[in-house]
């Protein structure tokens, strides 16, 4: 692990630190309220102290947490000194703070991550895949991909996401990892090519955890991904959990699939495979074949918001969940505010669900992008609602993005990418983000009150 900031190197030298990075590498699940002692008196921003207050509060009232930390244990030896250590130290501790003093001397959010899609590649075809329309041969070049996060780091940006097409496709992607072993990645990835080779890769370069996709159980993943495919996931996540590599997955949640993708069964295969996070991506109604009954009902997604928070209390697996975590998050994260997209071809978008964009990251610097008429206009506008349940500018508040797009002059960045805004899909948009409006106000009330009382 490297740490690139001169004030980092400082705080190196610093005991305080020296003895928290050894509490981790040793046994981070004894140590973990020394290690949360000295967390707390190394940062510098008062609601990531309170974060850590919170954390510490929780840790003492719920046993859950408990049995999650104690998985650290079970973590291999290149992952806490690689990951773990990247992405809390460089990209929180050090980053973050840096981030912020960038953010109001350029005018404009600084994010704290980055989704990248090396190529538009992939081995399978999904249906309603959400990248279906790109074209498919689009790859970023090494150099290019290499200069992005070369730029990131000068900007306190440390963690970065990576999706597709399939990322293990990408010829470059242990280049990548190698060259740049102080930052954290995460790819999304539909692990079929995850074989002992290629674990064995990741065990070695110890700063990539893959987030595997998968729709539920075996019927549920092999309609929408191909027959044979649930076993290929299942066998690597065996090999990861194996060798102490951390992983997690990735659902799509849909109308047809959400209860049993949130059930006790399925949750607990996840934490019995060894999974410590799950993504939770609501379907939007784009890509390949976009199907709009496929989407939640506000009914449903507001069940989903209920039964989240529980399992938050009761199941050792962190579970985000972007659509209905609004709350949280004070909003959408995305427009270049925590986080952007750009795709393989180069394209800067502000969403990976929204293409969209006005720079191609080909033709300008890092900084001059996240700079841009389009992020501006997003981030003029956010929260989008005073409702944080409806966080969203594509399915909670759709007029939103339509003025976004015109506003900014924001081109399509794939075919189709326009349906969004109007005919039939917009006018369903408009139906169902009015009802998830009404549905969703005493879940926000609710939260708010709770963040309130919390914060006391």
């Amino acid at each position: 692990m490297g740490i690139n900031f001169d004030f980092a190197r400082k705080f190196a030298a610093d005991q305080l630190l020296k003895q928290g990075l050894e509490y981790l590498e040793k046994d981070p699940a004894e140590n973990f309220l020394k290690i949360l002692d000295i967390g707390e008196k190394l940062v510098r921003r008062d609601n990531h102290k309170r974060g850590i207050q919170i954390v510490r509060e929780n840790y003492n009232k719920l046993p859950v947490i408990k049995e999650y930390v104690k998985k650290l244990n079970e973590i291999a030896p290149s992952y806490k000194n690689g990951l773990l250590l990247n992405l809390f130290i460089n990209g929180g501790l050090f980053g973050i703070p840096y981030q912020y003093e960038l953010s109001e001397k350029f005018g404009v959010s600084v994010p704290w991550t980055i989704l990248i899609d090396p190529t538009s590649a992939c081995n399978l075809r999904c249906d309603g895949c959400w990248a279906g329309r790109y074209n498919k041969s689009d790859s970023l070049d090494f150099e290019t991909f290499d200069r992005i996060i070369t730029e990131a780091k000068k900007m306190g940006i440390y963690f970065i996401v990576l999706s597709g097409g399939e990322p293990t496709i990408y010829p470059y992607l242990f280049d990548i990892f190698e060259k740049h072993n102080d930052a954290a990645f995460m790819m999304y990835t539909n692990g079929t090519l995850i074989d002992d080779e290629f674990a064995d890769k990741m065990l070695e370069v110890g700063n990539i955890s893959p987030a595997i996709s998968l729709e539920g159980f075996k019927d549920d993943t092999e309609k929408r991904r191909g027959e044979g495919v649930y076993d290929k996931i299942t066998a690597a996540m065996d090999r990861l959990k194996e060798r102490g590599i951390v992983f997690g997955v990735s659902v799509t949640t849909c109308r047809y699939n959400v209860d049993r993708l949130f059930s006790d069964e399925f949750i607990d295969l996840m934490i019995e495979k060894g999974a410590v996070y799950m993504w939770s991506f609501h379907y939007i109604p784009i890509g390949r074949n976009p199907n709009l009954d496929l989407m939640l009902t506000p009914e449903q997604r507001a069940k989903l918001a209920r039964r989240v928070d529980e399992l938050r209390k009761t199941k050792p697996l962190f579970v985000m969940d972007f659509w209905n975590d609004g709350t949280y998050s004070q909003g959408c994260i995305a427009g270049g505010r925590r986080y952007f997209h750009i795709n393989a071809r180069g394209d800067v978008e502000p969403c990976a669900f929204v293409h969209f964009a006005v720079d191609n990251i080909k033709d300008k610097s890092l900084e001059e992008v996240i700079k841009n008429p389009l992020f501006r206009s997003y981030q003029k506008r956010m929260p989008f609602s005073d409702n944080l349940m409806c966080p969203c500018p594509i399915i909670d508040n759709p007029q939103m993005l339509r003025d976004i797009v015109e506003e900014s002059s924001a081109r399509p960045t794939c075919e189709g990418a326009a349906d969004i805004l109007k005919g039939e899909i917009a006018e369903e948009l408009d139906k169902i983000s009015k009802t998830w409006h009404e549905i969703s106000r005493e879940i926000n009330d609710e939260r708010m009150r709770s963040k309130g009382e919390s914060s006391n």
